[in-house]
């Protein structure tokens, strides 16, 4: 069995590490990073883009692409013919439990607010039906450049209680992030984070599934791999981690719930961990 590591940074060692330790002993792994050819194996888990695009380019085996957005995901593989057999665990929240989080943590938000590029394939109508479902519409913004990015940041943020990030690189990015931190705070509408990073950052919140999390169950589907030679459907992590920016809510006169009581009204509402 084939892990093929996008790089080899912190978080992907961290999911290897997590992944060994999960899987029995029965079940040999070789780690490779995506420099060459990927050759054959009963099974390819492509840990991250750079890997996912590197199995795909050399499709001869079963893959299991993890650590990837959905949309990366689709873009790569949708409608793409893999006789061997593909998969995934996507990175990213289902957009049901983002919103059921957002309202955990701000139930009285009416307006969200959404930039999204037109990259990024965004399936807007659960997004949509989710936040109807709360009482609240959506505010949303395509970004047609990352010259007019503040442009229309600043639209949408003069309609909005909130803004909700999405795991779109061209528009939140290293260059950008804080920028888009500040000028919501400039116009007193928190943000809504995709990890630890933005919550240091400056956002209020954010929901987002650790590296150790997606390693746990990925050793799962290896194991039912193993059992029955077939992938399963690609699927959103089962887990996730909460953090909270108290300093921000306070600075926003914002009372946050603690996260026990967020992940209550979540259960309460079909989106915690299931």
């Amino acid at each position: 069995m084939t892990l093929l590591l996008g790089d080899s940074s912190a978080p992907y060692q961290a999911f290897t590490e997590t992944l060994r330790q999960r899987l029995p002993a029965s079940i040999r792994l070789s780690v490779r990073e995506p420099n060459g050819s990927v050759g054959a194996s009963d099974l390819v888990v492509a840990v991250g883009m750079k890997a996912a695009e590197s199995a795909a380019s050399d499709p001869r085996s079963p893959i299991l692409a993890v650590m990837v957005p959905k949309s990366g995901y689709d873009s790569l593989f949708l409608g793409q013919k893999m006789p061997q057999g593909i998969s995934a665990i996507y990175l990213d929240q289902p957009w049901e439990r983002q919103v059921d989080f957002l309202y955990a943590v701000l139930p009285d938000v009416e307006r969200v607010g959404l930039l999204y590029s037109p990259e990024t394939r965004l399936e807007i109508s659960p997004l949509l039906n989710s936040v109807a479902n709360h009482g609240g519409s959506v505010v949303a913004q395509s970004v047609q450049s990352a010259e007019r990015l503040f442009s229309s940041l600043e639209r949408v943020l003069s309609g909005s209680d909130v803004l909700l990030a999405i795991p779109d690189s061209r528009i939140y990015n290293a260059t950008s992030i804080r920028n888009i931190l500040l000028t919501s705070y400039r116009h007193e509408v928190p943000l809504i984070g995709l990890s630890q990073g933005y919550v240091n950052a400056g956002a209020l919140a954010a929901i987002f599934t650790l590296p150790e999390q997606i390693a746990e169950q990925t050793a799962k589907q290896i194991v039912a791999f193993e059992q029955r030679r077939g992938l399963a459907a690609p699927s959103y992590p089962e887990h996730f981690t909460i953090s909270l920016n108290n300093q921000v809510a306070r600075s926003l006169e914002i009372r946050l719930p603690s996260e026990s009581d967020i992940r209550k009204r979540m259960r309460n509402t079909g989106g915690a961990e299931r």
